[in-house]
């Protein structure tokens, strides 16, 4: 795995273990490589930091290379055990950035997510990856937030509608109010579909924007005539962080291309093997073994 930006790439090359093992975990991955350079593509003359098996090697502020670690463990990242403020820097650098990174691909709308139930209500600019903590999320945005932004958000879904956040002895619940109901409806008695809107909405407007955001098919069990408006929805979030989105619906992707700055990457499985459509390639190479 590895990625690459204006200042620092970093790859890393995982594999199963060289010699016989008696282990229960014989199976798990061991880190054969891993490399740190500036700019966008690998070059022996741009390198960092290197590892190798068990060996790390540093390169100091004066061009010369330092032992960062002799016996580091085949499952231990030069990213945690070797980044120093003085000849490790950039490592202590692009760690912090990528912690910062936000994954979003098991936000729960099952009948048992905790979404669905009240919880504790504390401070949250960050919505948690399975999306427990929806409604203090929620009340974190109105009150330090986006606050316009959510209700023209719930509003650009979902007509008329409006969000509020109860408290119940230190416990948040969300109630949804829409016209032509009575009464405000609980996060129990939403669809699978509207919670996961809200769920996104909370993940995106975040008061607290991350440098880097992927939402793996945002659009699953999402009704038709919402995939329009969380275009809109990403577009806005977007001019604060990088997104990406992974997705297979059409009605989602083509309002997408439209927005100033998006970039497309349409994949195709030939046999077997997932190609880049019509043969598009990047400037990438891998560390070598």
């Amino acid at each position: 795995m590895g990625f690459s930006g204006e200042d620092y790439g970093y790859a890393i090359d995982l594999g199963l273990p060289m010699h016989p093992t008696t282990s229960l975990f014989a199976l798990d991955p061991v880190i054969k490589i891993e490399s740190l350079w500036v700019g966008e593509q690998l070059k022996r003359a741009r390198l960092i930091a290197e590892r190798r098996g068990p060996l790390v090697r540093i390169r100091k502020e004066t061009g010369e290379w330092r032992d960062g670690a002799t016996e580091l463990s085949s499952v231990d990242s030069m990213m945690t055990h070797c980044a120093d403020p003085a000849d490790g820097a950039e490592l202590l650098i692009l760690r912090e950035r990528m912690r910062e990174w936000r994954f979003y691909d098991l936000l729960r709308t099952d009948r048992e997510a905790p979404a669905r139930r009240p919880q504790i209500g504390t401070y949250t600019p960050v919505l948690a990856s399975d999306g427990a903590d929806l409604p203090a999320a929620i009340q974190t945005i109105v009150e330090i937030g986006d606050r316009d932004g959510l209700a023209d958000s719930v509003n650009d879904a979902f007509p008329g509608g409006r969000l509020e956040v109860e408290n119940v002895g230190g416990s948040f619940g969300l109630l949804m109010r829409q016209p032509g109901l009575l009464r405000p409806l609980k996060t129990a008695e939403l669809s699978d579909g509207t919670l996961r809107y809200l769920l996104l909405i909370a993940a995106l407007l975040s008061p607290r924007p991350p440098p880097l955001m992927v939402l793996n098919e945002p659009e699953a069990s999402l009704h038709p005539s919402l995939l329009t408006p969380l275009a809109r929805l990403i577009g806005h979030a977007s001019q604060h962080t990088q997104i990406i989105i992974v997705s297979h619906a059409r009605d989602l992707i083509e309002p997408l291309g439209h927005l100033a700055g998006c970039r497309q990457i349409l994949l195709e499985k030939p046999l077997g093997e997932t190609l880049v459509h019509n043969g598009e390639t990047i400037s990438w190479s891998w560390p070598e073994r």
